[in-house]
């Protein structure tokens, strides 16, 4: 077994035993975490389903949407502020390019939040398409509390293509963007003046049930795949270096018969 301390088996050890500690310390453990984390997002919804819509202000008396009602239903009203709208692209809604619109409404109470009226068709991921805008005066909504979408790179927002966009549904982007303070969070429009077409419910972006759970099987699989095949080549090398004592000794053996033979006397 020595020669498992030469560079390159250390270095194949290293590597498999690292990345079977990564799929059972890491990988599987985060698929299932976000499998749990559908699960949770789902019952919400079912929950929401079962109640009526209720004035914003009694669910979100504060400053922030909290994640315990997220998905209620909730009914809005005020005036929306169309210069302050940011449309959030690179979306996918039924396998198609789309952008969503965002659109802030100063409510009855003074508060100001950020209304998602739904989605919008694109050709490609590019270009904004064009889309009804928001109704002037005062109006009532009805929609989903949400919590904001981060976008991991921490972009702003910036204009292009005469629309200001930004790349997740994330009201505080669109609150610096405005240079106005707003509620954290959004409310995703369901009906109402304004709406677009709706932001479809469902749980963790669009996933299938099951599917994180059987990305977290995977992974486990594949640790034990990575084992069995470092076993596997171990062992394949320590028939090759039996096999070839063997055959050294076979050698040796046939030299010294061959030996014996020449110093027999009488031998040819």
């Amino acid at each position: 077994m020595r020669f498992l301390l030469r560079p390159q088996w250390i270095a194949l050890v290293v590597a498999v035993v690292g990345f079977a500690v990564a799929c059972y310390v890491y990988l599987a453990p985060w698929q299932f975490g976000r499998e749990s984390a559908r699960d949770g997002e789902q019952k919400q919804i079912d929950v929401a389903a079962t109640l009526s819509a209720v004035p914003f202000g009694t669910l979100v008396p504060g400053d922030a949407v909290g994640s315990d009602v997220a998905w209620r239903q909730v009914t809005l009203t005020g005036t929306f502020l169309p210069q302050d709208e940011v449309v959030v692209r690179l979306r996918v809604v039924d396998g198609k390019p789309a952008v969503e619109v965002m659109t802030p409404m100063r409510t009855t109470d003074g508060r100001v939040v950020v209304v998602d009226r739904g989605t919008v068709r694109a050709t490609d991921g590019q270009t904004v398409p064009e889309f009804e805008p928001a109704p002037q005066g005062e109006v009532t909504v009805e929609g989903r509390l949400r919590t904001d979408e981060t976008d991991p790179q921490a972009r702003a927002a910036f204009d292009a293509a005469g629309h200001r966009q930004m790349y997740a549904a994330d009201s505080k982007t669109v609150a610096a963007a405005a240079g106005t303070p707003m509620v954290v969070g959004y409310v995703a429009q369901q009906s109402g003046p304004g709406v677009l077409t709706p932001l479809p419910v469902e749980a963790g972006e669009g996933a299938a049930p099951f599917s994180n759970f059987s990305y977290a099987l995977q992974w486990l699989t594949f640790g034990a795949i990575a084992i069995v095949a470092l076993g596997y080549f171990v062992r394949l090398e320590l028939l090759q270096r039996r096999g070839g004592r063997d055959r050294a000794g076979d050698r040796a053996a046939l030299r010294d018969a061959l030996s014996g033979r020449d110093e027999t006397p009488g031998g040819p």
